[in-house]
């Protein structure tokens, strides 16, 4: 069966936070990280308030299937914006059912209505299947450029 995907951008405001909250405290226990699901809920309320990130969730049959954060960030050579996907996650019973693709072209779609220069992401060399969904949105390995990080804690 297959069930219509309704994309929302949404803020902690939303009727629909905590359960959001938990899908996101479900993301971070994918990636090995200890779930509270109290502490998740209000991290990401303070960077949704704080506005350094925004939200959309994917809804599938009245609950949430998954979710996709950016940020905006100023691209001071063209005077313009760039936006960078932080998260993209997809609940296991809704993978490989277009949701994740449905999120992507939202942000996509906000972007280009923002005037955004560009869209970024990163993701994982051996995360195949997510290059191929990026690949296939037309997004392009970048040369040149070498991701660099410092450790603070």
């Amino acid at each position: 069966m297959n069930m219509k995907v309704i994309v929302r951008s949404t803020t902690a405001q939303d009727p629909a936070f905590d359960e959001i909250g938990d899908l996101f405290n479900d993301y971070r226990a994918h990636y090995g990280h200890p779930g509270s699901s109290e502490a998740t809920r209000r991290w990401l309320r303070d960077q949704l308030t704080e506005r350094r990130l925004q939200l959309a969730v994917a809804v599938v049959g009245g609950r949430g299937a998954g979710f996709i954060t950016t940020t905006v960030m100023p691209a001071s050579q063209t005077l313009r914006t760039f936006w960078l996907i932080r998260d993209l996650y997809v609940s296991p019973e809704h993978r490989r059912s277009g949701v994740a693709r449905a999120l992507l072209q939202h942000v996509i779609e906000a972007a280009r209505a923002g005037g955004a220069h560009r869209l970024s992401l990163q993701t994982e060399t051996a995360n195949t299947a997510a290059l191929r969904l990026y690949a296939s949105a037309g997004f392009e390995s970048v040369t040149g450029l070498q991701l660099l990080n410092l450790k603070l804690t």
